[in-house]
């Protein structure tokens, strides 16, 4: 064979191996940078799914700004349904883990506190839910609630405990009250006085973002 043409041919084969090389590069670093990308899971009802509010306003958008203003590299995934109980929650988390997050807020029970549902069962539903994203292995922040004031101090108190006993589980964080500093200011909610409205969700992440961040340190360090 001329030495021409078999020094052009190794010439082109060393090009095809060059761009080989550089493009198997490229995929390693996009998926990389991919796989360094936190994914959180809010699993809650319409607090958190955003009821009456543009999507770009709702809790987990929100979050998710401010999460990647203070330096974070994350996602987050709603899951929230308005009208969801902790037997909703319980019945459809294994169906929410499907999107393979790194870390779960769990914000149920306003719902069964509106409605006067049995606290004791609220807490088994809660429980359970817990159950299963640690057996997952993923460290969780449980965003408490209160009842409403007119169903009365005793179920209120009763219902208020419901959330304490999951902090014996290991990996999971509570934050008491997800409301908190917003709940019956007229100005931060939206006409029902229930429904938080933008300014009042800004409140809320404002509030938890500590929180939100200790649980992402969790993850860091499994």
């Amino acid at each position: 064979m001329n030495k021409t043409i078999t020094r052009r041919i190794a010439h082109s084969i060393r090009r095809v191996s060059l761009l080989m090389i550089i493009s198997f590069a490229f995929v390693v670093i996009v998926n990389t940078a991919q796989a360094e990308t936190l994914r959180l899971l809010v699993l809650g009802d319409s607090l958190s799914a955003g009821y009456g509010l543009d999507e770009a306003d709702s809790f987990p958008a929100q979050l998710e700004r401010a999460l990647v203003k203070a330096g974070h590299d994350i996602r987050v995934i709603n899951a929230g349904v308005s009208g969801d109980t902790t037997a909703g929650g319980r019945g459809r988390i294994g169906w929410a883990l499907a999107e393979k997050p790194d870390a779960v807020i769990v914000e149920l029970g306003a719902n069964d506190g509106l409605r006067g549902l049995s606290p004791e069962m609220s807490a088994e539903n809660l429980t359970s839910i817990v159950t299963v994203i640690r057996d997952a292995g993923l460290p969780v922040l449980i965003a408490g609630m209160k009842a409403p004031p007119n169903l009365g101090p005793e179920y209120g108190q009763e219902f208020e405990q419901i959330y304490q006993p999951l902090e014996k589980f290991e990996g999971v964080t509570l934050y008491p009250f997800f409301l908190e500093g917003v709940a019956a200011i007229k100005h931060l909610n939206q006409a029902d006085g229930i429904h938080p409205n933008a300014k009042g969700v800004e409140v809320m992440v404002k509030n938890i973002l500590s929180a939100v961040e200790t649980l992402i340190s969790q993850v860091s360090s499994r």
